[in-house]
C-alpha cells in the first residue's frame, strides 16, 4: 500500500517532524545473556539519535555467579561484548525523559536482573521522579510463542506504579506487519543458531522513534 494511505491511516510522523524532535533525554536499558537484546537496543539507539534524541545505552548488573557465566561460551562472549557499556543507575533514570527496555523472556517474565534493578528504585518513586517517563520495551524467545508479549506486559505492571507513561507501538507503521505484528513492544525469536528468526531492524527503529516523538510531546508540555 502507498505511504500516504499508512501515514493517513496511522498518523506516522513526516520526515519534518521526525527532523524536529530535539532535546529528549533517552535511556535504553537491557538485560543480555546471548546478545539479542545488545542488538534490540543498539538498533533503538540509532532510532532514537535518527529523531534527535540524546541516547544513553546501559545495561543492568550481572546477578548470575561469575564462574556460571565463564562456563558458558556464548553468555561470555555477551559479557565480553558489552563490558564497557556502563551498569544503569538510578541517577540515569532520574536524567532520562524516556526509558526503552530490552529483555529475554523468562518462564514468561522479566529476568531477574532486570526486576532486581527496578525493585531498587523505590526511592526514586517515592519522591515522584519516576511519575511522567516515558516508556516502552522490547523482548525475545527462543520460540514465536515462548512468552514475548508477557515479558513486555510484567515490564508495563511496573512502570504503571511508576507512573509512567507506556507508549506501544501498536501498529502504527508497516514495519510491524513484517517483524511479527507485536503490538505490545518489537520482539523477535531466536533460532537455535543464535540468530534472528524475524526482520525487527525496521520495527525496533519506529518505536524508537515513536518513544522520541512521544517524549517529546511530555517535555513540552511541561515546560
Amino acid at each position: 500500500m502507498a505511504g500516504g494511505f499508512w501515514s493517513k491511516l496511522f498518523g506516522n510522523s513526516s520526515k519534518e517532524e521526525t527532523e524536529k524532535m530535539t532535546n529528549v533525554n533517552l535511556a535504553v536499558i537491557f538485560y543480555s545473556m546471548g546478545g539479542t537484546n545488545v542488538q534490540l537496543s543498539k538498533w533503538a539507539e540509532e532510532g532514537a539519535k535518527e529523531a534527535g534524541a540524546n541516547v544513553k545505552l546501559f545495561k543492568v548488573e550481572e546477578l548470575a555467579p561469575e564462574s556460571v557465566v565463564q562456563g558458558n561460551e556464548i553468555w561470555k562472549a555477551t559479557t565480553e561484548a558489552t563490558k564497557d557499556i556502563p551498569v544503569v543507575t538510578s541517577a540515569d533514570i532520574e536524567w532520562a525523559d524516556a526509558i526503552i527496555f530490552s529483555v529475554p523472556t523468562r518462564f514468561g517474565n522479566m529476568p531477574s536482573q532486570m526486576k532486581q534493578f527496578l525493585d531498587t528504585q523505590g526511592g526514586l518513586w517515592a519522591s515522584g521522579k519516576t511519575a511522567n517517563k516515558v516508556v516502552s520495551a522490547m523482548s525475545s524467545a527462543q520460540n514465536s510463542h515462548g512468552g514475548q508479549e508477557a515479558t513486555i506486559l510484567s515490564l508495563y505492571t511496573s512502570m504503571m506504579h511508576w507512573g509512567a507513561i507506556i507508549v506501544p507501538p501498536g501498529y502504527t507503521d508497516q514495519s510491524a506487519f513484517s517483524s511479527g505484528g507485536n503490538p505490545y513492544g518489537t520482539s523477535v525469536t531466536v533460532g537455535q543458531d543464535g540468530k534472528m528468526v524475524e526482520d525487527v531492524q525496521a520495527a525496533v527503529k519506529h518505536q524508537a522513534k515513536r518513544t522520541v516523538t512521544v517524549a517529546e510531546w511530555v517535555k513540552k508540555a511541561n515546560q
